[in-house]
This record gives structure tokens, sequence and C-alpha cells, in this order.
């Protein structure tokens, strides 16, 4: 069949045209003369500028050296942000969070809302403060679980505070020891506002019953940081004891954490 015709025309190809150049193509480019944006000359992406590695590298000399002793929060808290912010100079933020938060416990015990407030706070940071509070937390508590309370006292304060100091509202923990005084479980049974938390001595007593408990340390924080007693504690507190004995159930003590010490109903002659 033949093909229809076509409105263009093709036009004739000289037979003796001189012929066009042919452009070469430009060298290739050294790595180091054209780096991706935002990177120094030579440096690959994701590795901090030569100045942040050496200031990087001292400092962990100087702990594996002389240990969290020899070193202020500040640089501390330095070290735990390197790997949130890989290559930024996280001094600056680290002194910010130690002015607002007071020292590294307050920072690390800090809500992430709070932490969020914070000029260059991000995601990323806020994962890294909660990750080393959760590993101060667990390694605190791993002291004082299946051991005899009393004679861990000292540890048992220290996982209290550790838990407790820098909470932004009121919570009730209720340590709950067997005839041995050996801690069985702990557990959190209530959280409030800033200066009240509904306690409910039949839920805490029906749960000593419940993991077999036979003492019990109530404990709870005040978020102003000073740990006196009120007249609402100190009666609920006695209620706690009266409902306890009906039940031949002991409670050792009432623990009130503030942030830089605590309030013990029986050292206080209270219990």
């Amino acid at each position: 069949m033949a093909e229809p015709h076509s409105h263009l025309s093709e036009a004739p190809l000289p037979l003796f045209s001189a012929p066009h150049p042919v452009p070469k193509p430009p060298p290739p480019a050294h790595p180091s003369s054209h780096p991706s944006p935002g990177l120094a000359p030579g440096l690959a992406p994701g590795q901090p500028p030569s100045y942040l590695q050496d200031h990087r590298k001292r400092l962990r000399r100087r702990f594996l050296d002389g240990g969290a002793e020899a070193m202020p929060d500040y640089e501390l808290l330095e070290m735990v942000l390197f790997s949130a912010l890989p290559r930024q100079d996280v001094k600056p933020l680290a002194r910010r969070l130690i002015d607002r938060f007071g020292d590294l416990a307050g920072v690390i015990g800090a809500s992430p809302v709070h932490l969020a407030r914070v000029d260059g706070v991000g995601d990323a940071v806020v994962c890294a403060l909660k990750l080393a509070s959760a590993v101060a937390i667990r390694s605190a508590r791993a002291k004082v679980m299946n051991r005899h309370a009393i004679s861990s006292w000292d540890a048992l304060l220290d996982y209290c505070h550790t838990v407790m100091a820098h909470r932004d509202v009121e919570h009730v923990r209720v340590l709950f020891l067997d005839r041995k005084n050996t801690l069985i479980a702990d557990e959190q049974l209530g959280r409030g506002t800033v200066d009240h938390v509904p306690v409910y001595p039949r839920e805490i007593l029906r749960r000593a019953l419940e993991v077999g408990a036979s003492a019990l340390i109530l404990v709870h924080n005040h978020p102003s940081g000073d740990p006196t007693p009120s007249q609402a504690d100190i009666s609920m507190t006695d209620r706690i004891r009266q409902g306890a004995e009906a039940l031949s159930l002991v409670l050792h003590d009432h623990l009130i954490i503030g942030q830089s010490r605590e309030f013990s109903f029986r050292s206080d002659g209270l219990l």
C-alpha cells in the first residue's frame, strides 16, 4: 500500500559540507573540588569537622582516664549529645540545658515537653536524654530489687531520687517487701498535679495482698523541691498505717522525695 503524501519535505543533504567540530567533554572534577552542600572540602557526609573530632577525642580520653568524677556535668552532657548531633558543637546546648535544669540529673530527668522548650533541642536530643534517664533508672533499680531493703537503704534512697526527684508532677510509688524485707515489687500507684496526688489506701493494700507482700514503703515526690510533709500527707499516711495493721501488714516508712533531700516519716518520729 502506498504511503500517504506528507506535507513535510526532506531537505537535500550537501555533498561536500565542512564537518562541524565535536566538542570535547570537560575533564572530570577532582573529588574534593566540588564538595556537597554544607560540607567542608574533603569531609565525608556525616563526619564532624576536624576541630570537633579532636575535642570529642579529648573528652573521651579524659573520661576513660579519670572517670566521671574528673569531669563537670556539662562535659558529661556533651558526651551524651554526641550521637544525637554528630556534626554540631554541642557545648553551647549542654550549657543551656544545665542552666535551665540545674544539673545533669535535672536534665535527664526533665520531661520531653520541658526539654523541647530549650533552643536547639529536637527529637534526637530528647531521645538521647530520655535514653540516658532510662539507663540510670534501670541501673539504680537493679541495685535494690530482690535485695534486703533495710540493709540496702542508701541504694534504695538513690533509686527513689533517680526515679522521682525531678518529676514535674506528684507521683506515688509503693515498694512491696516480703517477710524478710526483700523488695519484691515496685509500682507507681498514683499520678497527680504539681501539688496534689490522689491516693487510695484500699487500692494500695489490695495490691500488697495480691503480690504477697508482708510490708511496704510509701514513696512520693514534691515537685517544689521541699520534702516537708503537709498535713494531708500525715493524715493519709496514718490511714494507710491503720489499714495495714488490720491486715497484718507493716508500713515501714513513708519517704517524701525532694530535689536534693528526702523526708522519712520513720526517722522523724511520725511512724
